[in-house]
């Protein structure tokens, strides 16, 4: 059966909900679940240094993280959906004391929607 787009944009839209979500709550299995077993998370410091995070580590990172007690803070600023099985989001989601840019590609793999990619920048806050 075809998705229609509507259905995929809805669907590529919850997901990065999910994603922010999983991060607000500190809840690496909701993560685990979400992130494609070839999931890579790339980011370059202020010194130009790329850094890169496969899902176990990017997973085991969020494990670490405490749970914030507020509604989590995001706002998905674009997402864009090629064919059946290909997005791109765009998002800022805040993590205090810092607020990220992200870009998280998605794939639509047996038909659920994984995440395979995380490019992000810290845009307000101190660097990582």
């Amino acid at each position: 059966m075809a998705l229609d787009m509507t259905t995929a944009l809805e669907q590529v839209n919850a997901a990065a909900e999910a994603y922010c979500e999983a991060l607000n709550k500190a809840d690496g299995d909701a993560l685990d679940a979400l992130c494609h077993d070839r999931f890579l998370m790339t980011w370059v410091k202020d010194d130009g240094t790329p850094r890169f995070l496969n899902k176990e580590k990017f997973v085991g990172g969020i494990h670490t993280l405490d749970a914030d007690k507020d509604a989590p803070l995001f706002e998905v600023i674009s997402v864009d959906v090629e064919g059946p099985d290909m997005a791109h989001v765009k998002l800022w989601v805040d993590m205090p004391p810092r607020r990220y840019l992200d870009y998280l590609g998605f794939f639509r793999v047996e038909g659920e929607w994984r995440l395979i990619t995380k490019l992000f920048r810290v845009a307000e806050g101190p660097e990582l």
